[in-house]
């Protein structure tokens, strides 16, 4: 010791001179070390651009992909569908079935919290069933084979049916629009047909109501009550463990902006790129490309079964006719692999798949549509089509339909608006004159259309179906017998039953299939589950 100070005065130091230094590189290593373990701790935020902006938030009043997604953000549901395709519990922790099939008796797990600290209750699980089942296509056949519901105490709930439903787990567990989402029992009381006004939920995710900005910024910071289950996430099943503090959404709607974004790192995920960025995506060591939805997609043509032209069946098949997916695909997506043309209604590769498709044959044939509209005596009435201009999945298709439509002698009046708009206004059963509309283009994922029960253009259930409002008994018929069906073998006769009855009943159009892909920030973002749909839990940030 005497001889370190020894060399004090060679240096020009006094004791008092290195107290003091000493004391300042502590408080520096103090100072230092606090702001490390700050930064350590600081929250972690996502920000992604979703497919489209955000301004209905109920999902079960509306089958909008995006609404779903904000829908697994905050709500649960009773059971999921994993990556394999097979239903798993989620809040339900056991159950067991009547040696007649006729009684399912279904317990909770502990833990289930809603965001406001309230205990979910079986009593809430009714009435978001009885909800759901107003609105969807699956939900609608389930309930007309309960008789009633038991809660014997608040963890457990009873199906009582009327006769066997065998599809019960596979309609509870359903993954993708509508999803029975578990809502407070306050909130799923709102009647189907008018939308929710509490976003409270039990779900990994909070809403920020306060930081909600539709067509700016949506806002989910994590749950602190949510309690994961314990197997590792898979598709909509599994634990839905949150690794960041708070994921926004951030509204961009021109595709080559929401690129730049992404580049600069302004934003760490694009939901849905359009297509003609995957070249460029491709390309970049920044970005990588991840298939979330490996099952792809469907495109659709719908019809308003309610008012003229459309109101005719033969003018519905003429259109059917008129209609072809090559030029539709080609315009849409044009990336060679990343589209099929496929005519039957169920994704062509899946069990259902058939290639008996009686008229339609997914080629557009203008000179026989032309035709057809003369027998049935087409007298000119405009085709109110309704067309997107802000959700670049979908956007061009309705261009293609325009030309395709007039070169078969139909009158289009194409009307531009964002996805938000038509959204609201395809519920609507004013007169086309009024605000209403005759035509729509839309996209499904391969699950919302891969039977007859869970595709909402076979709800045809006239004014408690799906928008369009097909009301066809005889449909409605063989969807039950579906259901009945104690074999694969009947199940998929009666699929097909059920895809001739929609093509010659004209319910809409199938218009070849798709693949996309999210894109994210290589090395950044990590963790996304491929699914159905797009969930955002069991995602990382770097």
């Amino acid at each position: 010791m005497g001889y370190r100070f020894a060399l004090l005065p060679s240096l020009g130091l006094t004791r008092c001179n290195l107290l003091e230094i000493t004391r300042a590189l502590l408080a520096t290593t103090l100072l230092l070390t606090a702001a490390g373990g700050a930064a350590q701790t600081a929250p972690v935020t996502l920000r992604m651009v979703p497919q489209t902006n955000i301004a209905i938030l109920d999902p079960i009043w509306t089958t909008a992909n995006v609404t779903r997604n904000h829908g697994y953000m905050i709500y649960d549901t009773l059971f999921g569908t994993d990556a394999e395709g097979k239903i798993k519990p989620q809040m339900v922790d056991k159950w067991t079935t009547s040696k007649d099939g006729k009684v399912w008796t279904f317990t909770l797990r502990d833990g289930l919290e809603f965001h406001d600290g309230a205990l979910v209750t079986s009593d809430d699980v009714v009435a978001s069933l009885k909800r759901w089942s107003s609105r969807d296509s699956f939900g609608g056949v389930l309930a007309r084979f309960i008789d009633h519901y038991e809660t014997p105490d608040p963890k457990t709930f009873r199906l009582v049916l009327k006769e066997p439903f065998g599809l019960v787990l596979q309609a509870l567990g359903k993954p993708s629009s509508n999803v029975p989402f578990i809502m407070p029992k306050r909130v799923a009381d709102t009647p189907g047909d008018q939308q929710i006004k509490d976003t409270t939920g039990s779900g990994p995710y909070i809403f920020k109501t306060d930081e909600y900005r539709p067509g700016e910024r949506v806002v989910y910071v994590k749950n602190p009550r949510y309690k994961p289950r314990d197997e590792p996430a898979s598709g909509t099943t599994g634990g839905k463990r949150v690794y960041v503090d708070r994921i926004e959404w951030v509204i961009i709607r021109d595709p080559q902006t929401q690129l730049n974004a992404l580049l600069a790192g302004e934003v760490d995920l694009i939901e849905e790129p359009a297509a003609e960025q995957y070249a460029t995506m491709r390309a970049s060591p920044s970005i990588e490309l991840v298939e979330v939805q490996p099952a792809g997609g469907q495109y659709i043509f719908r019809f308003n079964h309610l008012f003229p032209p459309f109101n005719d069946v033969r003018i519905r098949r003429a259109a059917m006719v008129a209609l072809g997916e090559e030029q539709m695909l080609k315009t849409q997506v044009g990336v060679p692999g990343l589209y099929q043309f496929c005519k039957s209604v169920y994704p062509c590769g899946s069990t259902y798949a058939s290639d008996n498709t009686s008229y339609y044959t997914g080629v557009a044939d203008p000179k026989k549509a032309r035709q057809m509209l003369q027998d049935a005596g087409y007298s000119g009435t405009p085709v109110v089509l309704m067309r997107p201009t802000d959700l670049a999945g979908i956007s061009k298709l309705p261009l293609v339909a325009k030309q395709q439509l007039e070169q078969a002698g139909f009158v289009v009046d194409l009307q531009t608006m964002d996805w938000q708009t038509l959204v609201a206004r395809r519920t609507k059963k004013d007169p086309p004159s009024a605000g209403g509309w005759n035509a729509f283009m839309t996209s499904w994922n391969a699950a919302d259309v891969a039977n007859p029960v869970t595709m909402a253009m076979m709800n045809a259930r006239g004014d408690k179906g799906w928008f369009g409002w097909d009301d066809d008994p005889q449909l409605e018929d063989i969807k039950a017998r579906f259901v009945r069906a104690s074999t694969d073998a009947e199940r998929k006769k009666l699929a097909e039953e059920a895809q001739l009855r929609a093509l010659d009943t004209a319910t809409h159009a199938p218009l070849g299939q798709y693949h996309s892909f999210a894109a994210v920030r290589r090395g950044v973002v990590s963790g996304l589950v491929v699914a159905d749909t797009q969930v955002y839990w069991n995602v990382k940030k770097n």
